[in-house]
């Protein structure tokens, strides 16, 4: 799956020890793919790593009311569906399992596919000069794409290369980029937009507001300072638990650019 995790650790506070024992669930509904759910327990606070462990054991269910299927622990924490023709376009589909005392559960619906995506140059140069905040953002190319019902999106560059040649005087950790086009239907290409010098593949999804919600919640959550991500900043649809279950789509073709320095 192409989309860049955005879920980063939920970490236990010492503000409501109520809330420490809640599940962090991580699920991305795409038609065509297995239907996976991941769950953790929340991290301590001087733990480094990416997730809290894995929650094994469970019994993990999704509806899409008329069908209640059970998933499968495929690996430790990692749940799974393998009927690639249960998730369709426009069902609303109930996730619900028992943790601790915790009745969890979550909604989402499969929104429809992006059609018409397109890229109108696969090359482009962007010099490796520096730049002022005075200096004008140009654009190098354009992608489109059809939105007639004003739904969300987002675009994910994929590096395929690596970080040999960083954009720009820093050298961040995740090379690949994602982008939140929200109601759009046409993104512009500029410097701005990547963090390497490479060649990437770009995808397409519609996407949920409650996805563009934990998106931005998660941005403004780095943005502010934080170390962190934290329980109380956080957007969730997760009823007794943290993290995001929802529904999306990606548009049929997988578009290539190639962006040199100059």
């Amino acid at each position: 799956m192409a989309i860049l995790t955005v879920l980063a650790s939920c970490k236990k506070q010492n503000i409501d020890t109520s809330l420490v024992n809640l599940p962090v669930v991580e699920a991305y509904l795409i038609p065509g793919q297995l239907v996976t759910v991941k769950l953790y327990k929340q991290k301590q606070l001087t733990d480094t790593a990416t997730y809290g462990s894995p929650i094994t054991g469970q019994q993990v269910y999704i509806s899409d009311g008329s069908k209640n299927v059970l998933l499968t622990e495929s690996s430790s924490g990692t749940y799974t569906y393998n009927d690639q023709s249960f998730l369709v376009t426009g069902k609303t589909y109930t996730l619900q399992f028992n943790y601790l005392s915790y009745a969890v559960s979550a909604q989402t619906v499969i929104p429809s596919k992006p059609t018409n995506f397109a890229l109108n140059d696969t090359s482009i140069y962007i010099s490796t000069s520096s730049r002022t905040a005075a200096s004008p953002i140009d654009t190098f190319a354009n992608l489109t794409w059809s939105n007639p019902g004003l739904l969300n999106h987002i675009i994910v560059f994929k590096n395929l290369t690596g970080k040999n040649l960083p954009l720009g005087n820093f050298s961040p950790t995740n090379s690949s980029v994602q982008i939140n086009a929200n109601q759009t239907a046409a993104y512009y290409i500029t410097e701005n937009t990547f963090h390497y010098y490479a060649y990437y593949k770009i995808t397409l999804y519609t996407v949920n507001q409650e996805y563009i919600n934990f998106l931005t919640s998660n941005t403004n959550s780095t943005s502010s300072g934080s170390t962190s991500q934290t329980l109380t900043n956080t957007f969730t649809n997760i009823v007794n638990g943290y993290g995001i279950f929802t529904g999306m789509q990606a548009a049929d073709n997988i578009l290539y650019i190639n962006v040199h320095p100059s």
